[in-house]
């Protein structure tokens, strides 16, 4: 064996296994990802769209059902994790998973996340209704769906990753029985896949030209036409948006300005903004650039003011 094979043994071997921090309660809420509750939020899109959020019966059922869908999101990385240990074991940043670390054991990972994905639904239709209860229990097959085979698939994963964030925006309304406008779903549906495609695009970007992907289907998608799917997404995104907040429903505003087709502006410019991270190849975590960039936060918290003044029609 020559001297650099040795040399290269040795870093091997003295390379510090994973740290398990915490204990096993504590491996569990790292496996449940709550970096990426910020997500389930959406609960709340139509409701406020619709100007019913606060009251006290919309908030305690919309926390209500933020709980549950966090539950059930909770369920599908507990049983990913568990499902991929072995690969992630190997992968450089993915092996300090809990699971794959060996702080949650895999059969324990399973079970916790079999039981959550049994009692969520349970509560959402005993607490919710049967329409949230049918809405989480397709979630949790489409996400486990997913994990399982539909990631591998072309432009299939896409599909499913976006109705992910299309359900979350729906759940609201279905909760509180409000009816949910054609354009609210094709504005939430494209502009969850143009952050969905930019989030691939920018991966896609960012191991160009390095060996071994984060997402097996990153070698297949080439990055031209990820770009056209987040700049075609965000143009049906756009447009959309703009016919919403163009029709009145027959009732003509009496506010002092039209804030409602004056959010429009807010909202090209949040979907610019937005895209120059996509184009750069750096939006490869939607939520740090929303919680990071401060003239996207700017432009986000102008075009709540003006939607909110719309609905209040002030």
């Amino acid at each position: 064996m020559t001297e650099t094979a040795v040399l290269r043994q040795r870093t091997h071997e003295e390379r510090p296994a994973p740290s398990h921090k915490g204990g096993l309660l504590s491996g569990l809420l790292r496996t449940a990802r709550p970096k990426q509750w910020v997500k389930n939020v959406l609960v709340v899109a139509a409701p406020a769209a619709a100007g019913d959020l606060f009251s006290q019966h919309a908030l305690s059922r919309l926390a209500l059902v933020f709980l549950l869908f966090t539950a059930c999101a909770a369920a599908v990385y507990l049983v990913n994790d568990a499902r991929d240990a072995d690969a992630d074991r190997a992968h450089p940043v993915k092996r300090h998973r809990p699971v794959a670390a060996g702080q949650v054991p895999v059969p324990v990972a399973y079970a916790v996340g079999g039981c959550l994905g049994v009692l969520a639904p349970a509560a959402a239709a005993w607490l919710c209704g049967p329409a949230v209860a049918a809405l989480l229990t397709v979630y949790l097959a489409m996400q486990l769906a997913y994990c399982i085979s539909l990631k591998h698939v072309l432009v299939v994963d896409l599909a499913v990753v976006t109705t992910g964030f299309l359900m979350r925006a729906m759940i609201g309304g279905l909760a509180l029985g409000i009816p949910l406008s054609r354009w609210f779903l094709i504005t939430t549906g494209f502009g969850a896949l143009f952050m969905v495609s930019a989030k691939r695009y920018s991966e896609a970007v960012q191991m160009a030209g390095k060996a071994g992907a984060t997402r097996a289907l990153l070698t297949e998608y080439t990055t031209g036409y990820l770009r056209f799917v987040w700049q075609l997404a965000a143009g049906v995104a756009v447009l959309g948006y703009c016919l919403w907040a163009m029709e009145e429903g027959g009732v003509p505003h009496t506010s002092v300005l039209p804030w409602r087709q004056l959010s429009m502006v807010a909202f090209i410019l949040a979907i610019l903004r937005y895209a120059v991270f996509a184009d750069r190849g750096t939006a490869g975590e939607p939520e740090d650039v929303v919680l990071r960039d401060r003239a996207l936060a700017l432009i986000g918290v102008a075009w709540m003011a003006m939607y909110g003044l719309a609905v209040a029609n002030w």
